[in-house]
């Protein structure tokens, strides 16, 4: 993993406010209008929501505290709820020119997303580990956050080797399309599908050596896929398939081995 359980800390600050993952001085949001805009909704959903809203919090670059986006970055809000269908509905806004991405999840669904491995793994663990709690009262967040790590700590190699080799496939599979388009002079199609293959090649990476990411910009910046051709991409991804031969999960196989999963 990228971010080791022994790194992770809670810090609790003079507001009272707890980060999971990571520690942020208050200073860091004081004059940040996105974190304005998040109270406002956030307070504005337990007033209305009050009997189904557990927790509220920020996911993202804000919770990370090391990003300033000046007022222009994205608010990604998690609202976990008590039951299945409580609270506001999922929604994206521009709220005061601050773009507000609502996720709205029952607590317990979210618990059980946070102990399952998938080829996302990569673009979605951040999520589980590192959160800002606007309300917060039992804990909910370290909860999460724990039983995500915990999960990390009892899966096998297998297992993401397993998922690995399903992104692989996406990732294979938007690179000869992305060639193909290529070879009829649809170049706008073509990129699409190349920034395509360069995730799902960033992804695959992230499994493989067990690194999350914050988003999937970062996801290929840091795998170095950023700027990569679609030559430089083929090559990641035969040797990608050669690793996950090396492990036992090769991407060939029979019809037996696909029927068998």
């Amino acid at each position: 993993m990228s971010k080791s359980q022994a790194g992770l800390r809670r810090a609790r600050t003079t507001t009272g406010r707890e980060v999971s993952g990571v520690d942020v001085p208050d200073e860091a949001y004081r004059d940040d209008p996105r974190w304005r805009v998040a109270e406002r909704v956030a307070d504005a959903a337990r007033r209305r929501f009050t009997a189904d809203v557990l927790a509220v919090a920020v996911h993202g670059p804000l919770a990370h505290g090391d990003d300033d986006g000046g007022g222009d970055g994205e608010v990604g809000l998690l609202v976990a709820t008590y039951r299945s269908g409580g609270g506001p509905p999922a929604a994206t806004r521009r709220v005061d020119g601050v773009l507000v991405d609502l996720t709205v999840t029952a607590a317990d669904d979210y618990l059980r997303q946070a102990r399952v491995i998938t080829s996302l793994w990569p673009l979605t663990a951040d999520r589980f580990v590192t959160t800002r709690a606007l309300h917060d009262p039992t804990g909910w967040l370290r909860r999460l956050r724990d039983e995500h790590l915990g999960r990390l700590a009892r899966a096998r190699p297998a297992e993401f080797s397993t998922a690995a080799r399903r992104a692989w496939y996406r990732g294979s599979a938007a690179h000869a399309r992305a060639a193909r388009l290529a070879e009829w002079y649809e170049t706008d199609q073509a990129l699409l599908m190349l920034g395509e293959a360069r995730l799902a090649a960033a992804t695959v990476h992230g499994l493989l050596s067990r690194t999350y990411f914050r988003d999937p910009g970062d996801a290929v910046r840091r795998t170095g896929l950023a700027g990569a051709d679609m030559t430089e991409v083929g090559a990641v991804l035969t040797r990608q398939a050669e690793e996950l031969a090396a492990r036992g999960r090769p991407v060939d196989g029979t019809v037996d081995d696909l029927l068998d999963g």
